[in-house]
């Protein structure tokens, strides 16, 4: 014999031959031959090891103490417990003590991944549900997304956070950058009209307009933006000479943008800016071009030098006819330049047979004549 105690947090199911019998109140009992006692937590949902949840359900007095849900194929049943959410239920059937606590189910279809907006969203975002049983899609506020079932498409998804049921129906997005996007058409050797071989690389900022029909009729709309520019800078670089393209880059830039304008229509994007970022010139005429430059630069240089020296020769030519009309200027004139010779000069001599500026004239000059002993 042997005694078995059922507390008051538990029921027992008494078992006679591994029959199910019937179910024991919280107390002592004792267990002999082919008699088994099988205890069940009234905090778990109704189980046992020993038989099934209907056999178990067959009693009356179990049946008329606990909650019963029953779950089919592509349902979900949200359990809560005195209003607080509990758990999800997949398909099957449930049983839950009462045990002083009310239990409600609610009943989900889920043949369909979208969720009905009555869904709490807190059971997602707290994670209360299993993640293997939704699909959570988060977009960004710079962006939108594609929603597509089964590879067809949906609708469109403004920025927040959405969930999706997981079921057969594989749910799949790609996202949309709503700002302005910067794309760099990197140029190929284009052929001018004096046929010479250029490479420009061209910018434009572009935003998306319609994110339904550029997906829908349009393949791979950003290669399309990338050969209408490059057929613009065709057209407009092959009618013109390159010094033209070089002067011209300017209107080189707003001729592309008015043709890519132009197909804003068919290609579901806005074009803001676009420009010239780089031209870039065959090795040979580079060179042949910085040559030519160095030579208008000496000429210019050339030019500037014999100007120069023309407004010098005037300016002294005119002091001179100055200095002729006015013999203390010519005085004035001869004493500064003798101050400028005399900085530079360590020591005179001199005698006293004539004044100071006299003899050092004559010394400057050359002319001085000898002294008697």
């Amino acid at each position: 014999m042997k005694k078995i105690i059922v507390n008051e947090n538990q029921k027992g199911f008494l078992f006679i031959n591994g029959k199910f019998v019937k179910p024991l109140n919280p107390g002592k009992y004792y267990i002999y031959g082919d008699r088994k006692i099988e205890l069940s937590s009234l905090d778990e949902p109704l189980s046992s090891e020993n038989c099934t949840l209907d056999t178990l359900l067959s009693s009356k007095e179990i049946k008329n103490d606990v909650s019963v849900a029953e779950v089919g194929d592509q349902q979900l049943a949200l359990h809560f417990t005195d209003g607080r959410f509990s758990s999800a239920l997949t398909n099957g059937k449930y049983a839950f003590w009462n045990n002083n606590q009310k239990h409600e189910f609610r009943l989900v279809d889920i043949s369909s991944p979208d969720v009905s907006e009555d869904i709490p969203e807190y059971i997602f975002s707290q994670q209360r549900i299993p993640a293997h049983l939704y699909t959570k899609v988060s977009v960004f506020q710079h962006q939108k997304a594609r929603l597509f079932f089964n590879r067809k498409l949906q609708k469109i998804l403004e920025p927040g956070e959405y969930y999706f049921w997981k079921n057969n129906i594989p749910v799949d997005v790609d996202y949309i950058d709503t700002r302005l996007i910067h794309l760099n058409i990197t140029g190929q050797e284009i052929m001018t009209q004096d046929k010479v071989s250029l490479r420009i690389n061209f910018v434009c900022n572009y935003r998306v307009t319609d994110y339904v029909r550029i997906l829908t009729e349009i393949d791979n709309y950003v290669e399309q933006i990338h050969v209408a520019a490059q057929l613009a800078l065709r057209e407009y670089v092959g009618k013109y000479k390159l010094d033209d393209i070089l002067l011209n880059k300017d209107e080189l830039s707003e001729f592309v943008l008015n043709r890519l304008k132009e197909r804003e229509n068919e290609l579901y994007v806005e074009f803001s800016n676009a420009g010239v970022k780089d031209i870039i010139l065959p090795g040979e005429i580079r060179n042949i071009m910085n040559t030519v430059l160095l030579a208008e630069k000496k000429a210019q240089a050339s030019v500037i030098t014999r100007r120069e020296e023309v407004a010098s020769t005037r300016s002294l030519l005119n002091t001179a006819k100055l200095m002729d009309e006015n013999a203390t200027l010519y005085k004035l004139k001869e004493l500064e330049y003798i101050e400028r010779i005399c900085e530079n000069v360590d020591s005179i001599n001199l005698n006293g047979n004539s004044d100071v500026i006299s003899q050092l004239v004559s010394l400057l000059r050359g002319t001085h004549a000898a002294q008697p002993e």
